[in-house]
């Protein structure tokens, strides 16, 4: 009974350094195929990284095209006031250049219907007031036209 027990250790003992081996190699694939995908893993995350630079790259140009267009709009916001301002004041000069022209139609009517007489004697009318001077354009449009220089 030892000598069979012997002899079943004997053959355990030669057959180990087979199964020995083969779980080497098993784990020398295993450790191959891990340092692999260890190589992939880091490419792949090499590739991330610059895909996260360009990016920030990306929105840092965006966020610098949208300053640039929050200035631009607001230039064309105050050349749209500096413009209704214009347009106001072109408004009113022509309501006094219109104004003054029929002061002056109204003033020089009684001298155009002088002429007619009525009866023996001419219709006369009495001397019409005298009419304030205008406002020179140019006074008015000079310093608007100085803002807008700016």
């Amino acid at each position: 009974m030892v000598a069979s027990e012997v002899r079943n250790l004997a053959q355990r003992s030669a057959g180990a350094p087979k199964e020995i081996k083969q779980l080497i190699d098993v784990s020398i694939d295993k450790i191959g195929a891990g340092a692999a995908l260890a190589e992939r893993a880091a490419h792949t995350m090499h590739e991330i990284i610059a895909a996260a630079g360009k990016v920030n790259h990306v929105m840092s140009d965006n966020s610098e095209a949208s300053r640039e267009q929050s200035g631009g709009i607001g230039q064309v916001n105050d050349a749209v006031v500096q413009m209704d301002q214009v347009t106001q004041q072109h408004a009113a000069l022509v309501e006094q250049a219109a104004a003054a022209s029929l002061e002056e139609q109204t003033d020089s009517l009684p001298a155009a219907l002088s002429i007619f007489k009525l009866g023996t004697t001419s219709a006369t009318l009495p001397p019409a007031a005298p009419r304030p001077v205008p406002v020179p354009v140019r006074a008015v449009v000079a310093p608007q036209q100085a803002r807008l220089a700016r």
